[in-house]
This record gives C-alpha cells, structure tokens and sequence, in this order.
C-alpha cells in the first residue's frame, strides 16, 4: 500500500489523528485477516523463502533478499527471486535483464539485483505471484524460490517466512494502517512467521528495546543483523557532499554517511521509488557545481536512473554510491542456515 508516512506513525506519545483513524484501521486489520482465512494457497513444487516486513515502509528486504541470494549461491544453489515489481510497467511474469531492462518498466528493486547479482540469481517480476512461480517451475533449473516483499500475500504457501524490524523505528505507535504504520495487527502477523530479523546498527552492540520485547512475545527465533557500507569509503571523509535518497528510510541512509565525517552534508530525500525527473536532476546537478560538492546516492537510487537520458543520465553519471551490505555476528548466521536448510530440505514436491 504505497503512501506517504505520516510523521506520527513514529512519534512520541498518543495522536489525536491516529484515533480519529481507529474505525478505518480495524476495518483495514479485519480485511486483512479476513484476506488470509478465504485464500487457498498454491503450493509450489519448489522450495519457498519469503523475506518481508510487519510494517509499511523500508527495514532492509532488499539488502537481505541480495545477502541471501549471495550466501545461496556460494553453495551452488540456483534461487530466484520472485518480485512483484513494484513502481513498473510490465505486469509479467518477465524475467528481469539487468542490461536491457529499465526501473520503469520492472521496478527499481529487481533491476538492482539483477544488475549486481547477475551470477548469483535470476530475478523473476510477476504482479500474480502464482504465475510467477509457475513461470519459474517451467522456466529452467532452479532449486528455491526467494520471494521478496511477499508476508502479507496469501495466494503462495511459504516454507519459510523471514520478517525484518528496524531496530531504531520498531513498530512506531503500534497501530493498523491508517492509523500506524502495521500492515495487520501485530499478533496476527507474528502467528504467520517463522523468524525475525532485527535490522540496523551492530549486532555486537546493546539489544535495542523491539529486540527485547520481540523474544517474549514471539516463539520463534529472534536475530540481529547489520547493514554497514561496503568497499571503499576513504572518498567521504573531509568530503563536501550532496546526498539524495528516494527511499522509504532516507535518514538511515544520511545517518551512515554522516558516520564517515564528510566536511559537509547536505540532505535531498525524495518519496519512496521516487522517479526522478529531468528538472529535479539538473537542480541536483547545479547544486552540486555551485557548492563544489559530489552527489552520492544509494544503489536503489541509482538503479532507477538507469536507462534515462538527458540531465537524470547525467545525475547517474556523476553520482557516486553507497554499497550496503548485510551481516550476522556467527552465531546468528548459523541460525539463519539451519533456517535456510530446512526450507531447502522440503525439495520438489512433484
């Protein structure tokens, strides 16, 4: 449900707003269950890892769907993701081609792991994730199915169903849509999940509060990961930099840079899989020669921009990136394999 998020979805005590929403986000929370109990799932003949989130907005799927499809295929298993292909124009299912395809027509987030995975996984973009996973069937060797952004679609049957939390933001006011930011009441959600993945900072710091909580209200198991900016970084010290982000998160990604002690850091954040436009590029791109600043975005970001022309290439060409990556303290990751291995051992089923 794409939207704009409401400052007091995270704000600090009761809202008057979010209680005049209180009729609309039961009737949303009803829906939603009522969504589950009257849906027959098709069960796949393969393997299914879905990877997604209680909440509206970003945690990190993207970053930990590319971590796993990594992991995967160090072990020579051959996974696809299966998107819906959100912000795109084809429907498919399409198999996704990183060098010909634009955001515009498969979503930012399948062409960014198509592009930087293009050993490690084929990427698959149905809005019917049943024909997607159809297509995948019939469509060569594969031994798992990744499914990204898929916890609150009921039409597939899961063997495994990973959810993320930010660690910073948590669940916000801990209310349904509109009146917070759950995607259904969070003790319905958690009853559909085998794992949670709590998402940001350093494993190896103190547990965050939703960490806590999670381990007395959830059975299952409760991890920590980290994102942290890979490869070289040495750029952005001392740097003068202009940073623009179209994610649903964008302060996380100012924060990170921010960590990095750049002389200057001015802030641009866009709305969620934000097309940009040749106006907005050029603003951009004269900002940046009128402070003598770089740009810098995220790989996201940066994937959305590819296949454009005019001023929006020319915003690509001259922006540098941020990699993120995902990662586990040992103990964690042991975890999150013996998950992986269990969803792998369901094999074909005919």
């Amino acid at each position: 449900m794409p939207l704009e998020e409401p400052s007091w979805w995270y704000g600090e005590g009761r809202s008057a707003v979010a209680d005049l929403l209180s009729p609309l986000e039961r009737l949303y929370g009803a829906a939603v269950e009522r969504r589950f109990r009257k849906a027959e799932p098709y069960r796949s003949s393969l393997p299914v890892i879905c990877i997604g989130n209680f909440t509206a907005g970003g945690t990190g799927k993207t970053p930990l769907t590319r971590f796993l499809l990594e992991v995967l295929a160090i072990r020579d298993v051959d996974a696809v993701c299966l998107s819906r292909g959100y912000g795109g124009s084809l429907s498919g299912p399409v198999w996704v081609d990183g060098a010909h395809h634009a955001a515009r027509e498969v979503g930012d987030e399948p062409l960014l792991l198509a592009r930087a995975l293009p050993d490690a996984g084929r990427v698959m973009v149905a809005r019917d994730r049943k024909a997607g996973l159809r297509a995948i069937e019939t469509g060569g060797s594969t031994d798992v199915v990744i499914m990204d952004d898929g916890l609150q679609n009921p039409s597939v049957a899961k063997d495994l169903s990973i959810a993320i939390v930010d660690a910073r933001r948590g669940f916000g006011n801990g209310r349904v849509i509109p009146a917070g930011p759950l995607r259904a009441p969070l003790a319905f959600q958690l009853g559909r999940v085998d794992c949670i993945v709590v998402m940001g900072g350093d494993p190896a710091e103190a547990e965050p509060p939703v960490f806590e909580d999670l381990k007395k209200r959830f059975p299952g198991p409760v991890l920590r990961g980290g994102v942290a900016p890979a490869g070289d970084l040495d750029w952005i010290g001392g740097a003068r930099l202009i940073a623009y982000a179209g994610i649903a998160n964008p302060d996380r990604f100012f924060r990170m840079l921010a960590t990095f002690a750049p002389a200057t850091l001015t802030r641009r954040p866009f709305a969620d899989h934000h097309a940009f436009t040749d106006a907005e590029a050029t603003r951009l791109l004269s900002e940046a020669v009128a402070t003598d600043a770089e740009l810098v975005t995220t790989e996201k970001d940066l994937a959305r921009l590819a296949g454009t022309s005019g001023a929006s290439a020319e915003l690509a060409r001259r922006s540098r990136v941020l990699p993120i990556r995902v990662h586990f303290e040992e103990r964690d990751f042991l975890r999150l394999g013996a998950l992986i291995d269990g969803a792998l051992k369901a094999g074909t089923r005919g």
